[in-house]
């Protein structure tokens, strides 16, 4: 037997009692590939899950409880309603994390270089502040006074 829960639209969600398993269809548009993911992922320790692409434009979750349940139509919707619930706070998550990719990028990289701290006075006293030259092919490392200093044959 089959039946959909009241709030639902009845061509997205489908409850099967005799399999005990619950399917949701959801839009692409409305709900990115990683944001089901996520909320898929929240149930596997409870429940069998299935992600599929019914037509272009859609993904279909199927969920199956690993135990048997009482009340297994009250349960299954339930279950529905929590992953409606997941779905939404995924892809709101997914899109934060879009909208905020370059900040969270900068906020993570200064937080890595300000981990690694400014050098200690140990590692300053074993630091070679020799005279040896440098490699420069190019002759970049060329300071401004030896470069525009004035020739001899000048004055």
């Amino acid at each position: 037997m089959t039946s959909s829960p009241k709030p639902f639209p009845a061509d997205s969600v489908n409850v099967d009692l005799g399999e005990g398993s619950v399917t949701l269809t959801v839009d692409e548009a409305v709900y990115p590939l990683p944001a089901v993911y996520g909320a898929a992922y929240v149930f596997i320790d409870r429940c069998y899950v299935l992600i599929d692409r019914p037509r272009a434009g859609q993904y279909r979750v199927t969920l199956a409880a690993k135990e048997a349940r009482d009340d297994t139509g009250a349960a299954l919707g339930a279950l529905v309603g929590e992953l409606a619930n997941e779905l939404l706070s995924c892809a709101w998550r997914h899109q934060i994390t879009t909208d905020n990719r370059a900040t969270l990028e900068a906020v993570t990289a200064q937080a890595l270089a300000g981990a690694l701290g400014s050098p200690s006075l140990d590692d300053l006293a074993s630091f070679d502040f020799g005279d040896a030259a440098l490699e420069d092919p190019l002759g970049i490392a060329v300071s401004w006074e030896e470069k525009y200093k004035k020739k001899e044959h000048d004055k």
